[in-house]
């Protein structure tokens, strides 16, 4: 199944397409430990009857003397399981950082998450650092965020099928000031 995955996507060649939709969920799924910094972003779903089977990070890998961002962005992947078509959905992304390879459920849906956030202190700031996620099947798949911080509680599992959309939290680039990107993340589920 995950050959079919790969396969539709590298077909697809959507790699950046933004999907909003007016579609409905069932219940949102947060977690206590976000960092402070930044507004929340518009919400974006997957498409009708699809829902996230994998994920991709865009990361800032650390820069020495310079100033850190860690975590700028979550892309969700969104699988039609009775038709194998893939589509992304993401919300707003910082400015720096490139994005990783996509993880991918063993089988199911996301169905929790959990953050990795870098406590507020007298230096350099970097908020979110990266995010773990539950599948249906009961597995856990770790991004490939960086290390700076401590992992927080899991969300709630998903009321519904699985998670079907994002929203995050992202501080504006500071110019000459200490930036964090991505600080918090808020999942929704669907029927």
């Amino acid at each position: 199944m995950h050959h079919l995955f790969c396969i539709a996507f590298s077909l697809l060649a959507i790699i950046g397409q933004h999907v909003s939709s007016a579609r409905g969920f069932r219940s949102a799924l947060r977690v206590p430990n976000g960092g402070p910094w930044g507004t929340w972003r518009e919400r974006t779903m997957c498409p009708d009857r699809t829902y996230a089977t994998g994920f991709s990070l865009r990361v800032e890998k650390p820069v020495g003397d310079g100033d850190d961002t860690a975590l700028n962005a979550i892309r969700l992947y969104c699988v039609e399981q009775s038709r194998g078509v893939v589509h992304s959905t993401g919300s707003d992304t910082g400015n720096w950082g490139e994005w990783t390879d996509v993880k991918w459920c063993p089988s199911g849906y996301l169905s929790a998450f959990q953050l990795r956030v870098e406590p507020k202190g007298d230096g350099d700031d970097t908020a979110a650092n990266n995010i773990r996620f539950l599948c249906s099947d009961g597995s856990e798949m770790e991004g490939h965020g960086t290390s700076w911080g401590y992992w927080g509680d899991w969300s709630p599992t998903c009321q519904g099928t699985g998670i079907c959309g994002i929203s995050t939290k992202i501080e504006p680039d500071q110019g000459k000031g200490d930036d964090t990107a991505l600080n918090d993340v808020g999942m929704f589920c669907c029927e």
